[in-house]
């Protein structure tokens, strides 16, 4: 590439990031006219940006060879730890859960490890890591406030007033002891006499005692002399008062300060105790917090410590942004840390490593914070963790030697995905024989996986590399690198169609940002520039901010351009494009159009929720939070308002309280989404064979409002499958053809159970087979129609559902139970195995558990329960499996 052609891309793609760009529409018609004679040399240049694959990152997480081991493990150890030891137990089991990409469950494990926590560290610890995992989560906690309910992760704990008071009781008070001298005693402090009960005083603690009644000369005087030892007259007038009533006066924090050291000199546990209560009740700002940690420190203060941090850690990842608040984390010491943080120090350092290695993970505090976690490692599997971690960074400061170091005393403690790090490594130094060594010796000692393969190719060419990346997606097909770097290799072939047929079967069941990017260089590459645009709109509406080409340009830059090479659409045609996309179950494709009408003055509120629907279906639980959230913000009316209030409550657990809103916004008005709202919530939220006449009344009502025909169709088809449950399958099908009528495609597959259920195999055969057809996404549909096959049809479209999207489990069970009919428990547990590797699935688990048990391996079975229980802990059938097989072992 020339200079002169480098340039340019330089000006017209990066200027946008520093200046308002205004739309293209807007744009005079000669500024239109030179981006279009620009744009075939920006294609070329763009192309050639995308083309290039970076290597897949080293991931800072822990990554056990064998997840359902460890998960075993760990439950196991929970059943019969002490409860000072669950904690952590359950943060390990969320490490699990993070390293195989499982939010929910680790999220769950996190929220567990709060519950159970034993101390008031862990409580504040895991408290502050909730509400850091929950940020943006906020409204939430309000909304519930506004039922009555609270979320008690969000609130500061108010753990001072709950320590026993008999923590402050007096060390000695036996009053069968003879005290020589007299029964008061006055201390001078400076000109200022203080009279104490010589008996009560003596009572605070040992050393005090030996001072009035021991061999000291102190103990025959009757005034003393305090001037030199740090207290005033009001802290030894408050002294005198605690000693006889057990309680402190209301006093200004110096004085507590000063009867805090006091308390520390002379040993005077009840005291100090008070102290640092009475201290801690004092912390409210962050200043206070680290004004207060470094007496807590010095001193040793563990009450006043926890309520600082507790401050301190409310605001992460903020309050990392002080030097100060990271002064006190980064310089402590082993002693002080166990001050701080008492004995959930690794728990503290592991939340403080994430957060910084989340704002930046090359700092040098992210370094500080890592190398305490490595101190604070009291076990083999929290040293693999942390040494992991820290080599990660290293790895990403080029510090070579020390990340080298750590890489390999994690392999050699037990990790073995750090051999990864190590293969980095030896690549760098230009030794990638060596690398595949390192890589082929863990290979050939247990059952490879599918990142193994993944970096073996790293350090291969040509058909070599291509095979280990087929057999890195034949074993763990949820790998981002290998499908890109084929699509790409194709792309340099001048094989565009071939590489988008490559990207998009990963985009068939995983939405990752990169593999967008990339088939919007395809599109590009085949000047379709309508489809380029909808991509990158669904980047954009998955992450606003995004950039592309290795975070060189805003992906909104990008939009820009590629809007001027396609026809502008109406309000009109965007509500048609819409309706079709809807209709064809183009999820991706609806996504885009609904971003380029929110640029319009329509009706945001509801474009909004719209996009939250397709955010949920597309898997995107978080974008699709944040976008009910924006619907809330942008309501026309408040009866609408409460409807998305319903739903966010609804979203996240809070089904009563969702059920509370849709009721509110009906009384305010009728509307076809409040009764929408709370007919569904009804049926999920209640068994009563009752409900189901109230569903069918509240979804009529809904239908009598207003709306339009996307909506009525999914209210249709819901209304269909109420009464397939009730048996009343005329009116079912009756739903179902309506709802067809106006264009809701997956009503097709209630109609296809309709025919099921009159018993006409065949009628229900050809309706999944018509959705199959209209559906863009129709992975569902080929496992629905399934049911409704042969056994050799059943086969194949089971095949077809595993290669559209290897996520779902039903088809490997199905093969599995065909197997197992057949007895070949050998290759029926083994396709099962196949799954397990790389989707920590309930029924999977189960299934395996349930055949483990039938061939006689009763410690194989135990340990899939085990693990199933980890994924899942109440699930009655798999509770009674484990307490079955648990009665067997030996």
């Amino acid at each position: 590439m020339c200079h002169e052609e480098a340039l340019l891309l330089r000006v017209d793609l990066l200027q946008g990031d520093q200046a308002p760009v205004r739309h293209p529409l807007m744009a005079a018609h000669g500024q239109r006219q030179a981006l279009q004679v620009h744009w075939p040399l920006q294609l070329l240049l763009l192309r050639e940006s995308l083309m290039k694959m970076p290597e897949p990152p080293v991931l800072p997480h822990f990554k056990p060879a064998d997840y359902v081991d460890i998960l075993a493990q760990i439950h196991e150890e929970l059943e019969y730890c002490p409860p000072d030891e669950k904690s952590c137990l359950y943060l390990l089991q969320f490490q699990v859960f993070r390293g195989l990409g499982e939010a929910k469950l680790s999220r769950r494990s996190l929220q567990a490890a709060w519950e159970k926590a034993s101390t008031i560290h862990e409580k504040l610890i895991f408290g502050a890591w909730l509400k850091y995992e929950k940020r943006g989560e906020e409204p939430i906690s309000d909304l519930l406030g506004s039922c009555g309910k609270c979320s008690q992760e969000f609130k500061l704990l108010d753990f001072v007033s709950q320590i026993s008071a008999d923590s402050l009781g007096i060390s000695y008070d036996d009053e069968s002891d003879e005290f020589q001298g007299s029964p008061v005693v006055h201390f001078r402090i400076r000109d200022d006499m203080i009279a104490c009960d010589r008996r009560k005083l003596a009572a605070l603690s040992t050393p005090l005692y030996a001072m009035l009644n021991g061999g000291f000369k102190e103990s025959h005087l009757e005034v003393i002399d305090m001037s030199r030892n740090g207290i005033s007259p009001i802290g030894m007038r408050a002294i005198s008062k605690f000693s006889l009533s057990g309680r402190l006066p209301y006093l200004s924090a110096e004085s507590i300060l000063e009867m805090l050291d006091f308390a520390n000199k002379f040993c005077c546990k009840g005291l100090k105790d008070a102290c640092e209560q009475k201290l801690a009740s004092f912390v409210s700002s962050r200043q206070d917090a680290i004004d207060y940690m470094e007496c807590a420190i010095e001193l040793g203060c563990s009450i006043l410590a926890a309520s600082c941090l507790q401050v301190l850690l409310n605001e992460l990842p903020e309050c990392l942004n002080d030097e100060q608040v990271v002064r006190i984390f980064s310089s402590a010491n082993k002693q002080q840390r166990s001050t701080m943080a008492g004995n959930a120090s690794f728990s503290l350092y592991c939340l403080l490593g994430e957060v910084s290695m989340s704002i930046s993970a090359t700092s040098d505090v992210t370094v500080s914070f890592l190398e305490k976690l490595v101190d604070s490692a009291s076990d083999s599997r929290q040293k693999q963790l942390s040494l992991h971690q820290l080599a990660c960074v290293r790895l990403l400061r080029k510090d070579h030697a020390e990340a080298e170091r750590l890489f390999n005393a994690a392999f050699t403690a037990g990790h073995v995905y750090s051999v990864v790090g190590l293969a980095r490594l030896a690549s760098l130094r230009s030794n990638k024989h060596y690398s595949l060594n390192l890589l082929d010796s863990v290979m050939s000692s247990r059952w490879p996986l599918g990142w193994m393969y993944q970096e073996r190719a790293l350090y291969l060419d040509g058909d070599s590399k291509l095979e280990n990346l087929n057999k890195a997606t034949e074993l763990d097909p949820t790998l981002t690198y290998p499908y890109m770097f084929r699509a790409a290799s194709l792309m340099k072939r001048q094989s565009v169609e071939a590489a988008l047929m490559e990207i998009n079967r990963i985009l068939g069941f995983k939405l990752v940002l990169e593999c967008l990017e990339l088939r919007f260089c395809c599109y590009l590459a085949l000047e379709d520039y309508r489809a380029a645009l909808c991509d990158v709109q669904a980047i954009l509406t998955l992450a606003p901010d995004y950039r592309m080409i290795g975070g060189r340009v805003a992906a909104k830059q990008l939009r820009t351009l590629v809007m001027e090479n396609v026809e502008q659409w109406t309000t009109a045609d965007c509500w048609m494009q819409l309706y079709d996309r809807w209709s064809s179950v183009d999820d991706i494709g609806s996504l885009s159009v609904i971003y380029q009408m929110l640029e319009s003055d329509a009706a945001k509120g509801v474009l909004y929720f719209r996009q939250s629907l397709l955010l949920l279906r597309l898997n995107c639980p978080e974008a699709a939070m944040r976008s009910l959230q924006l619907a809330r913000e942008h309501a026309a009316s408040q009866h609408e308002r409460l409807v998305y209030e319903g739903w966010i409550l609804y979203d996240t657990g809070h089904c009563e309280e969702g059920l509370q809103k849709a009721e509110a916004s009906i009384a305010i008005q009728r509307s076809f989404e409040a009764f929408f709202l709370k007919a569904y919530a009804l049926a999920d939220s209640s068994l009563e064979p009752s409900t189901s006449a109230t569903v069918v009344s509240l979804l009529e009502d809904a239908l009598r409002c207003p709306s339009d025909r996307l909506r009525k169709g999914q209210a249709l088809n819901n209304l269909g499958s109420v009464y397939v449950d009730c048996g009343n399958l005329d009116l079912a099908a009756e739903c179902y053809i309506n709802a067809l009528k106006i264009g809701h495609t997956r009503a097709h597959q209630g109609l296809a159970r309709v025919h099921f259920l009159r018993n006409n195999r065949t009628g229900a055969f050809e309706e999944m087979t018509k959705l199959i057809e209209k559906a863009r996404s129709n992975a569902s549909a080929y496992e629905k129609r399934s049911e409704y096959c042969d056994r050799d049809l059943t086969k194949a479209d089971l095949q077809m559902v595993t290669k559209l999207d290897p996520l779902r489990v039903y088809p490997y069970r199905y093969r599995a139970a065909v197997l197992m009919d057949n007895h070949k428990e050998k290759d029926a547990i083994s396709e099962l195995t196949k799954a397990i590797a790389f989707k920590a699935d309930l029924n999977l688990l189960h299934l395996r558990a349930a055949f483990h048990e039938h061939v006689g391996d009763i410690s194989g079975a135990l340990r899939d329960c085990r693990a199933a229980l980890s994924v899942d802990p109440n699930h009655q059938e798999m509770l009674e499996l484990h307490h079955r097989v648990n009665s067997q072992e030996p």
